[in-house]
């Protein structure tokens, strides 16, 4: 939302502070121009910010500029009406999606709270008419990770540097195993890690929430080439064990196939004559409404088993077309 220049000096100010805020490094010409004074006055207000205690850095040179200390934590965040409201819209989208459930509900009841009255009446407004197609998601008790964790295990990925994870299994046993990891992914109300372990030398995925520390070592590692953290995450919790391995032909496209069947239901690859399906199920009656559902011509290859199941649910379709 842009505004006409301020006209009083301490509105002045506050508008450089503002501007300082919203950008890493600003040059005096432009802060001058945007705030419609020379940049002799510029230099005087940044003098005034330091007066207040807010640490203001100006730099020399063509690359000069100023700027407001690095780590500096500003008590009172100063937002625009657009910003303000594009945080509470990201704060809706993150509590649908069962995120990081108590950190969210606070700051989104602080920015709401000193929000202006008309603004407030707008974004609630907004609340109560916003619908959302896709099912609200309430993180299951215990699965919020430590939010320690995963910025240990995010600082970890990006420098390429080995942790040392203290892990809980699904059956409650308690490892530790060194770690380099590749990326951090969400997926269906949960945080996942992925990466090599070292303990069983292959690239595994934990959930984030078992993680009960993550300890950053000194040892280096590369990724490999081309490989995609969300993509092995998905792959990894399709491939979850179940009773019954199941493979499929659809006479399809891998392209229609994709956008039919989620890359956690199970993995599809090109072949002769279309698309091989291949995923584990606990149950075949549920697995033979899966693939009638998807509309496609389809050959069973295994198990056995799930051919009756078909044929089974063909009976019963011919039962409720006839009533």
């Amino acid at each position: 939302m842009s505004h006409p220049p301020p006209s009083h000096p301490t509105t002045r100010v506050l508008a450089m502070l503002e501007l300082l805020q919203a950008n890493q490094r600003i040059g005096g010409a432009e802060l001058a121009r945007r705030l419609g004074v020379d940049e002799r006055t510029v230099r005087r207000y940044a003098a005034r910010l330091e007066d207040l205690g807010v640490p203001v850095t100006a730099g020399r040179g063509r690359h000069g500029g100023y700027r407001l200390m690095p780590g500096y934590k500003l008590p009172p965040l100063m937002l625009t009406d657009d910003e303000a409201a594009a945080v509470v819209l990201g704060l809706l989208a993150g509590r649908r999606l069962g995120l990081a459930g108590q950190a969210t509900e606070s700051a989104l009841a602080k920015v709401e709270r000193v929000l202006p009255a008309a603004l407030r009446d707008r974004v609630q407004a907004l609340r109560d008419t916003l619908g959302f197609t896709a099912p609200a998601r309430d993180a299951a008790p215990g699965t919020a990770p430590d939010t320690g964790a995963v910025l240990t295990l995010a600082a970890a990925a990006r420098e390429r540097r080995r942790v040392r994870l203290r892990y809980r299994s699904f059956r409650g046993a308690d490892t530790e195993r060194d770690l380099d990891p590749y990326g951090l992914v969400f997926h269906s109300g949960r945080w996942y890690v992925t990466g090599h372990d070292h303990r069983s030398g292959e690239v595994r995925t934990f959930r984030i929430d078992r993680v009960a520390s993550a300890e950053p070592g000194t040892a280096r590692f590369e990724p490999p080439a081309g490989l995609d953290p969300v993509q092995h995450v998905t792959r990894s919790l399709a491939a979850v064990p179940y009773a019954h391995e199941v493979e499929v032909l659809l006479e399809t496209t891998i392209a229609e196939a994709r956008r039919r069947i989620p890359a956690t239901t199970a993995t599809l690859a090109e072949d002769a004559g279309g698309v091989l399906l291949t995923t584990r199920a606990e149950r075949m009656d549920g697995m033979a409404q899966m693939l009638a559902g998807l509309g496609f011509p389809f050959v069973i290859r295994r198990p056995d088993e799930l051919r009756g199941h078909v044929r089974d649910l063909a009976r019963s379709l011919q039962e409720q077309a006839a009533r």
